[in-house]
């Protein structure tokens, strides 16, 4: 048996999906939606929606839309049972046992293999480390000043370099190639399989239930790359976890500390700092942050302190205040990085540059100064603007006020003219800035309705009006006689109409409900892009009626015309026709 579609509503509207995407993302209300920055792409605008009324999310940017079980299905990388486990749990519903479809099943089934297969491997690496042939990598990490107690916590282990142990060791116990390949431990061609690490130091990636759910490996000798990690497969996503947060997240300390490197995190960990964690060998990410923000508000960047760890900071700094942490960046000079300065200048030390951690916007400032040359009058009045712009970025007046005070105090840059340079740039970077933040409201103006012929114009007007429908729901007691289902001719489009229309009918518009209808991600998607389609908030009165009524003929006429090209009846054609005529008198009153 399968959950009831009734009971999966009863999950879905249990979980308000602000309150549960809020605990993700950063949000925003502005009028009846909220906004923020996307965690399913990269982007420095926000333009990832969240509709109260709707309870539907869509992203103007990327396109990715649907309601709250699609939310966690996508954010979690959980199937939809796992999905609707955890919302059932959050809200406090009771679902009874199930039996899982095939698909469900051996998607869960795989995980749950990969997930075995990742631990046996972790052994496997573990018990190599503390044996003879291990020598060598247990040799480098006691080298690098770590106790055996921190080895075993970290599980930390070895790889041989021999081309396919871990291979026959996998096979020994029962897996065959179509799950090993899943894995991203083995590289398989035409001349045999691979282990795709060897003759590394291996540190286990988990996520933060302490499950294994990748790799990382430290060439031991002459090598490249220095690091490598696993790819990403059906249990690790680099974007969305962090190396140590799994012990990190339960260290009762009121911050977390981000690091660069695996070495770095376990040596602050072993000195008592068991609250750092790193990224995997990509670029920080929003995800990540939102990753964060679930426990501490409060982040300190300790990145190395080489040219590449200061670009680094830069970049994590707007992503982590946008998921709105308080931000300090930790000065490891004269050392490279944490693990080299705990060692030359021992935990205490470490723990006296956390007390005196930059503000990371004094940061930022710095780094501009550090550029510029006060000395020349161009660098120098090129400064003092961009320090200006910099300041804009505080929303609350009274916040910018107090930056602009310590900004005057500590770079010397006489107050008045400051508030005044601040006024100056607030002239055209406020513009700018709405502008850039705002770019969908650019795509709500474009869609006002055009006279276009092509079959992209007609499935627009179709998605204004079903979207129309829903804001507006009282129209639909003005063109239920002309318009129905059958006059949305694509599959999909006529499943969503048929499915609102019968809403319509019994007066309980639930949109986030009819997604529910859309198991293949693809459909879902659109079935969210229809009911998030711009329509101009701008266009009011009778500009906003002729919009109506244009949407309203156009979708009838095409419907028409359509109809006429099967009709063979003489009688049935000539009704046709009439009906198109009759368009040209209708008009809706709003």
């Amino acid at each position: 048996m399968y959950y009831s579609d009734d009971l999966i509503e009863e999950v879905r509207a249990g979980n308000d999906i602000v309150d549960v995407i809020s605990s993700y993302v950063k949000l925003s209300r502005k009028g009846s939606s909220y906004f923020g920055l996307c965690p399913f792409h990269n982007e420095k605008s926000p333009s990832f929606s969240v509709s109260p009324g709707k309870q539907m999310y869509y992203c103007f940017g990327c396109g990715e839309g649907g309601n709250v079980i699609s939310f966690i299905m996508k954010y979690e990388n959980y199937s939809f049972l796992e999905a609707v486990k955890y919302l059932a749990d959050r809200a406090g519903i009771k679902l009874p046992e199930i039996e899982e479809s095939p698909q469900e099943k051996k998607k869960a089934g795989l995980k749950s293999v990969l997930l075995d297969i990742n631990k046996e491997a972790a052994l496997y690496f573990y018990r190599l480390l503390k044996s003879d042939k291990g020598k060598r990598g247990y040799e480098y990490l006691k080298k690098r000043g770590l106790s055996d107690s921190t080895i075993t916590s970290f599980g930390l282990g070895y790889s041989s370099n021999y081309k396919d142990d871990l291979y026959r060791y996998m096979r020994d116990r029962g897996y065959n190639d179509d799950v090993l390949k899943e894995t991203g431990l083995f590289s398989f061609s035409e001349r045999g399989v691979y282990d795709k690490f060897s003759n590394r130091v291996m540190f286990p990636i988990m996520d933060v239930n302490s499950k294994v759910i990748g790799f990382g490996g430290r060439v031991m000798g002459q090598g490249e790359p220095k690091y490598l990690n696993s790819p990403e497969t059906l249990v690790f996503d680099k974007g969305r976890n962090l190396y140590g947060m799994n012990a990190a997240r339960t260290s009762r300390k009121d911050s977390i500390l981000i690091c660069e490197g695996y070495m770095d995190v376990i040596a602050l960990h072993q000195a008592g700092f068991n609250n750092a964690v790193a990224s995997l060998g990509t670029a920080f990410t929003p995800r990540q942050c939102n990753l964060i923000k679930r426990y501490t508000d409060n982040v300190y960047l300790t990145y190395d302190s080489d040219g590449a760890g200061v670009k680094a900071a830069l970049r994590a700094i707007p992503m982590l205040k946008e998921a709105g942490l308080s931000v300090k960046v930790i000065d490891m000079k004269p050392h490279k990085d944490p693990d080299e300065f705990i060692k030359a200048l021992g935990a205490e030390a470490y723990g006296e540059r956390i007390k005196s951690a930059r503000n990371s916007f004094l940061y930022e400032i710095d780094k501009i100064k550090e550029n510029t040359d006060l000395n020349s009058p161009e660098e120098k009045a090129a400064f003092y603007r961009d320090v200006s712009v910099k300041l804009l970025e505080f929303s609350d007046d009274l916040e910018r006020s107090v930056y602009i005070d310590t900004v005057s105090r500590e770079y010397f840059i006489p107050k008045e003219e400051l508030v005044q340079s601040v006024k100056r740039q607030a002239l055209t970077y406020t513009g700018e800035k709405v502008k850039a933040s705002y770019d969908y409201e650019a795509s709500k103006k474009k869609a006002k309705i055009k006279n276009a012929n092509t079959d992209d114009g007609i499935k627009t007007a179709q998605r204004i009006l079903l979207t129309w429908l829903i804001e507006e729901p009282d129209i639909y007691g003005l063109i239920k006689d002309i318009i129905d289902a059958d006059d949305f001719y694509d599959d999909l489009y006529h499943k969503v109409a048929k499915l609102l229309f019968m809403q319509l009918e019994s007066g309980n518009i639930n949109p986030a409900k009819i997604l529910n209808d859309f198991d293949n991600e693809e459909e879902h998607k659109e079935a969210a892009a229809i009911f998030n389609t711009p329509i101009s908030e701008e266009i009011s009165g009778k500009e906003r009626q002729k919009a109506l009524n244009e949407t309203v003929i156009k979708v009838k006429k095409n419907s028409l015309i359509r109809k006429a090209d099967t009709i063979i009846d003489i009688k049935e054609l000539q009704e046709n026709i009439n009906q198109q005529r009759a368009l040209e008198n209708f008009k809706i009153i709003l």
